[in-house]
């Protein structure tokens, strides 16, 4: 996995991940990218600091997140989703084709759907994403 920050052509600087480098000129390529603040499709890597390691490694990987900084980055995102979005639930896949298809405005929302439903929008050429969805505290 790799973290870039990218920034919209208005300015709003975010962080995404991806597979790796090659995954985000594919997206960047095809248009998949988009402002989670104003939903802008204009992105950009924007400047980052270099992540530099310290000390000798032992065999471990410097670069993989603890699984508590892994959590955090999830919650962050499910953060980021919440107050950027609209939650629509069940109703996830019927609205997620409203706005594919033109028939309600554009925006962003998020919700659930079921495997079937999941494959029947990919079938359809609806853009979405799939989050792991985590809770915020341990039960």
């Amino acid at each position: 996995m790799i973290s870039f920050n990218l920034r919209c052509k208005n300015d709003h600087v975010f962080e995404a991940w991806f597979k790796d480098s090659a995954a985000y000129d594919t997206q960047k390529k095809g248009k998949k990218l988009s402002c989670p603040n104003c939903g802008n499709a204009k992105i950009d890597k924007a400047i980052m600091a270099p992540s530099i390691a310290r000390g000798s490694s032992r065999g471990q990987d410097d670069n993989a997140p603890s699984p508590e900084a892994m959590r955090n980055m999830l919650l962050e995102v499910r953060a980021a989703v919440e107050q950027n979005c609209d939650y629509v639930g069940s109703e996830f896949p019927e609205e997620a084709r409203k706005i594919h298809y033109g028939e309600t405005e554009k925006r962003n929302i998020y919700g659930e759907a079921t495997t079937e439903e999941v494959s029947e929008l990919s079938e359809e050429g609806v853009e979405f994403g799939n989050i792991p969805w985590i809770q915020h505290t341990d039960s």
